[in-house]
């Protein structure tokens, strides 16, 4: 009896919580969040801060922004964009991140600079340092891009190159009897060899050193031509570094040493009398998405991260990480498809791979948009490799940044056997099965069969082989061609244009002209942008997390805008979290390829 009444109590109180608490706390974030809104100052100063780094594209999902910084590179991109055209913008000010930023991003960000730039607009950089590690060249080549680049004077000038370091686990897994059993098509899909080798293969290295070659030149190559002297130049005195901040501003690499109030005080004084600062998420948020006008209509359909098949629902409300679901994708392609004002599609790919059969099934739909009459250029951002790739192999025109990496045809996989490591700590791992003789072909238990691991190799060559045919369909290549250019190897966007992969070199605005000139819509005449899949309301959000109606959601958060305070994260997780230990729920994702 004292169990059912503590079991009665604990019902009421998550009742409670639930229904009282929690919407209380959402009400009072959306007063708050509201009352702090502020109208743009006549003289507005535009503060960008890249230092807690951006995703591709925005996420659907609004809850998402608890995740990160809360920008993507397409928002900013179509930010500045309107901020060319308000007068009330008059200056930005950029906080650059001292470890890098990735190199596509960086790429499409900078284009985005210029354009505001050449409407006669000041751009002051701001850096903490460069830091010798990751891709600080593409954080160096935006700070390059701005009218003035400004460095702390206690910071470092430590940028001379361009490196990454890889984990390989070979030796470990020797010793401790993990058997990585896998198969890989070809020898330049690497992934694998983290688990096999204790080192670089001869392939990994090549394929590494000239993707990293590509990146690292192209963007000293930008920087030099925003610095007004030569790459040779520019490389010297980069690998001749590190430098103080004094030193830097000496050797011309930089223009004021300040600290980042001088640096908004300056862009203030550029800006005019009485300007202000507003931060650059507030004013994308005043301002929207470009939404364009006229008949006329392309559509701008965006997918970012790995590729898995089914629908997003149940994915952590709060961004963990983004995926491409591929029944999402697809449906969000014949949703463009059916809409009759949208006479052409610009998909933006961000993924560096996924399962072959969702990626598939989001090729299909970019065939059905195409014999629909309707043209599909492909944008691609950080990444379109493997997977990435195959969805995108088909589109009439595929546009990529220089650093974009990309390619990756091949195909992997396998399994972990860990019998053996498991007995070293007194655990047993057996398998009982029944069935045919690839019953137990992935068990961890034991090693492929001869026949077991002849069959899985077929399998693998069959995915291969489609992958290629896709790609010769698509690039009007030979089958020949491609596999003598395929192999697995990652291409950055330069490199991949060279070879046919790619059609041009740019980003969204670029893949958006295109789709205008493929669907003949007249130079002059404006269009509509339609984006899908369509972003989520908070309530709609809501609704997928507490699984209740959209109406009882909509109660809860009152009025909305409740995204602004970590104490509303908490109280959503916490109940979510709740909820999935109630349900027995758990989550099961696709081996990428």
């Amino acid at each position: 009896m004292k169990q059912f009444f503590l079991t009665v109590l604990g019902v009421f109180t998550g009742l409670f919580l639930f229904l009282v608490v929690v919407p209380f706390v959402f009400i009072v974030i959306a007063i708050g969040s509201a009352s702090s809104r502020e109208p743009t100052p006549v003289n507005t100063v535009l503060e960008l801060d890249l230092r807690d780094g951006v995703t591709d594209q925005a996420p659907a999902n609004p809850f998402a922004i608890f995740g990160g910084s809360g920008l993507s590179t397409l928002q900013i991109v179509d930010t500045l964009a309107q901020a060319e055209d308000d007068n009330r913008v008059k200056a930005l000010l950029i906080r650059l991140p001292e470890a890098g930023i990735t190199p596509a991003a960086a790429d499409e960000i900078r284009q985005a600079i210029r354009r505001f730039r050449r409407s006669g607009k000041v751009v002051i950089a701001h850096s903490q340092g460069f830091q010798p590690i990751g891709s600080a060249v593409s954080s160096y080549m935006i700070g390059a891009s701005a009218s003035e680049l400004w460095m702390q004077n206690t910071a470092g000038f430590q940028l001379a190159g361009f490196s990454t370091d890889n984990i390989f686990l070979g030796r470990a897994f020797d010793r401790y009897g993990v058997n990585a059993q896998f198969e890989q098509r070809y020898e330049y899909k690497n992934a694998v060899n983290e688990y096999t080798e204790s080192d670089f293969t001869p392939a990994h290295r090549e394929a590494m050193a000239a993707w990293m070659t590509s990146i690292y030149t192209s963007a000293l190559a930008n920087a030099a031509q925003d610095r007004r002297t030569t790459s040779a130049a520019l490389r010297a005195t980069v690998e001749a570094g590190p430098y103080s901040a004094a030193e830097a501003l000496q050797r011309r690499l930089i223009d004021k040493v300040g600290h980042v109030e001088e640096a908004e005080a300056e862009a203030k004084r550029r800006a005019g009398r009485n300007a202000g600062i507003m931060e650059f998420s507030d004013y994308a948020s005043s301002k929207g998405e470009r939404a364009g006008s006229g008949r006329n209509a392309i559509a701008i359909v965006g997918g970012e991260g790995g590729i898995m098949t089914g629908t997003g629902g149940g994915a952590d409300p709060f961004g963990g990480g983004s995926s491409i679901r591929s029944d999402d994708l697809a449906e969000a392609l014949y949703e463009a498809i059916e809409n009759k004002a949208v006479k052409a599609i610009v998909f933006r790919v961000s993924s560096p791979g996924g399962s072959p059969d969702a990626s598939e099934q989001i090729l299909a739909a970019v065939r059905a948009a195409k014999a629909a009459g309707k043209p599909v250029v492909v944008s691609m951002g950080d990444y379109a490799a493997s997977g990435g790739y195959w969805i995108s192999s088909e589109a009439d025109w595929i546009v990529a940044q220089p650093s974009t990496l990309t390619g990756s045809i091949g195909v992997f996989g396998g399994k972990f056997v860990l019998a053996d490591a498991l007995g070293r700590f007194g655990v047993d791992l057996r398998n009982l099965s029944v069935g045919g003789p690839y019953a137990d072909a992935f068990s961890p238990s034991q090693d492929f069969t001869p026949a077991q691991r002849a069959a899985f190799a077929a399998q693998i060559d069959r995915t291969y082989d489609e992958f290629i045919a896709r790609v010769a369909a698509g690039r009007r290549l030979p089958p020949a061609r491609v596999r003598e250019i395929a192999r697995g190897r990652v291409w950055t966007g330069a490199q991949a244009h060279e070879i046919g992969l790619v059609d041009q070199l740019g980003g969204l605005e670029e893949a958006i002209a295109k789709a205008r000139e493929l669907a003949r819509i007249p130079a002059g005449e404006s269009v509509r942008f339609k984006r899908y899949p369509e972003a989520k309301s908070p309530f709609e959000a809501l609704s997928e997390l507490f699984g209740v109606s959209g109406e009882a959601a909509r109660v809860l958060v009152g009025i909305g805008g409740v995204m602004n305070d970590p104490a509303a994260e908490a109280t959503v997780r916490r109940i979510q979290t709740d909820r999935a230990r109630a349900s027995g729920a758990s989550v099961l994702a696709d081996q990428p390829y």
